[in-house]
């Protein structure tokens, strides 16, 4: 029995319009450290030992390039190849040795059914020294895609990739492959396009010290402060210069498989405050809700112009 399986989200590669103005950001703002550069690419660290959270490409325009996914071994990653290919997605190559600059290891990347780009690699490299500060990340706790077609998404994660279904509410499937509630969530939306990366901070007085510090650097919390319900995390959203959304999170809900109950949609209906519940974040900011489509950094139009957001999703749709 094939029983490869992803065991834990690790990275994101973004396409960026301008890298010297996202790494300002990511770098003084969000709070990642520069570990590589290659050509015209940036590698961000957390505070962790993983080598790498986030990779930027300048190519002009706003993409997302890759969610990374780890998987055990190189015995891994050549079932999962064999499985991705027998299910008849696109792949792009035999698994094979990554370059340093990337954390090394060895890999491969495919699309998903929706088309969205995914890479799966084993023996990533990792920092000895890891760094004391609640502020900044330590890790990518989830990534949400959007899609048009999520229960054939559901079905290519669950029986592909080895994920399992955590919770499901009206508006997302959460899925995890490690112990936490989930490393990844679909959002049922016209899709397909990146909902949002979560960083996981080590505490709520770091989520606040880290939300403080985009504040005062001109970025407005565009959701949150709250506790979601499925995952019980807290969360604040904020939107990076390319359009993307980009949350700091904390306290994620750790599942265990042998007593985790199942909550579908119904069950969830009856929490009285399903997206937060403090119930005293609101509702995403318009601009947040449009981000989230994936409409704003698929425009390429500047996130703090003046561009009204009717005209920015009727450019999408038209």
């Amino acid at each position: 029995m094939n029983s490869a399986r992803v065991i834990g989200v690790r990275s994101v590669e973004l396409g960026v319009r301008d890298l010297n103005q996202s790494s300002t950001f990511y770098k003084d703002v969000w709070g990642l450290e520069e570990v590589a550069t290659e050509s015209n690419a940036l590698y961000l660290r957390g505070t962790g030992r993983d080598h790498h959270l986030l990779a930027l490409r300048e190519q002009g325009k706003a993409s997302l390039l890759a969610v990374d996914f780890e998987a055990a071994d190189r015995d891994a990653v050549n079932q999962l190849h064999a499985k991705a290919k027998g299910y008849g997605v696109t792949i792009f190559g035999d698994p094979a040795p990554r370059p340093a600059f990337e954390g090394g290891g060895y890999g491969f990347k495919f699309h998903t059914p929706d088309g969205l780009p995914i890479r799966i690699t084993c023996g990533i490299g990792q920092h000895q020294d890891t760094t004391i500060d609640r502020s900044r990340p330590t890790k990518i706790a989830h990534v949400v895609l959007n899609s048009g077609t999520t229960e054939a998404q559901i079905r290519f994660f669950v029986d592909v990739l080895g994920f399992k279904l955590t919770d499901s509410t009206h508006l997302m499937e959460f899925l995890r492959c490690s112990s936490d509630h989930h490393s990844m969530a679909l959002f049922r939306n016209n899709g397909p396009s990146l909902n949002h990366i979560a960083y996981e901070v080590p505490d709520i007085d770091g989520l606040m010290r880290g939300s403080g510090r985009l504040k005062r650097n001109g970025f407005n919390v565009e959701w949150g402060i709250g506790r979601h319900g499925p995952g019980n995390n807290v969360f604040s959203y904020f939107i990076e210069p390319n359009g993307f959304v980009t949350e700091y999170t904390t306290e994620v809900e750790q599942i265990d498989d042998a007593s985790h109950i199942y909550g579908d949609a119904a069950f969830w209906d009856r929490l009285p405050q399903k997206p937060d519940r403090w119930g005293m974040a609101g509702l995403p900011s318009n601009r947040m809700q449009l981000a989230m489509s994936g409409a704003l950094y698929q425009s390429n139009a500047e996130p703090n112009s003046n561009e009204r957001c009717e005209d920015i999703i009727g450019r999408k749709l038209g």
